[in-house]
């Protein structure tokens, strides 16, 4: 049995879980979460407490899901409950972003045309200087977002200008080291 499966799942308050017919639906005071359950997980909800079991634990297919749908099930109450963030940082002379009319976001970032990137359904996206702060209530969603950004202009090793996560650290190389004339 999973580590990560076996652990329970607590509901905060007024967040739910309901299940029909294989199909999970998380509400909380942010939104509305669904997902199709895989067939052989069973998710049982008892007093605010949410734990999902195997149909056959010795099957190894059930049991590679196992974790899966613990895991997703958990990141739904958490993100109906609290949301999810991620905050990018934009480093570099002239490099900025600007949002279009909550549609899409518009990179400057060194190219001789702004990067044009549709925002996704359930991503709100909002920029303050050179940071760019995505939320809404799908990981998955936050997180897709976050890696399109990313990939417009990853950042270089030498002077580190780019669009990087919030806390990364950029692996700096030394550059052209001076010759010395040593004779």
């Amino acid at each position: 049995m999973s580590k990560i499966g076996r652990l329970p799942i607590k509901l905060p308050d007024q967040t739910t879980i309901q299940m029909v017919d294989g199909l999970a639906k998380v509400t909380g005071p942010l939104g509305e979460l669904t997902w199709r359950i895989p067939a052989g997980a069973l998710v049982e909800i008892k007093e605010q407490v949410a734990t999902v079991t195997n149909e056959q634990p010795t099957n190894p297919v059930f049991r590679a899901i196992h974790g899966l749908v613990r895991a997703k099930l958990a990141n739904m109450v958490e993100g109906v409950s609290k949301g999810f963030t991620k905050i990018l940082e934009i480093s570099g002379v002239g490099f900025r972003a600007e949002v279009q009319k909550d549609e899409e976001i518009w990179l400057h970032v060194g190219f001789s045309h702004p990067v044009k990137l549709a925002i996704l359904p359930g991503a709100s996206i909002k920029v303050i200087k050179n940071e760019v702060m995505i939320t809404g209530i799908d990981k998955e969603v936050v997180g897709e977002m976050a890696a399109r950004l990313r990939a417009a202009k990853k950042p270089e090793p030498y002077k580190g200008k780019g669009i990087k996560y919030q806390g990364e650290v950029i692996r700096r190389k030394q550059g052209k080291a001076a010759k010395t004339a040593t004779k």
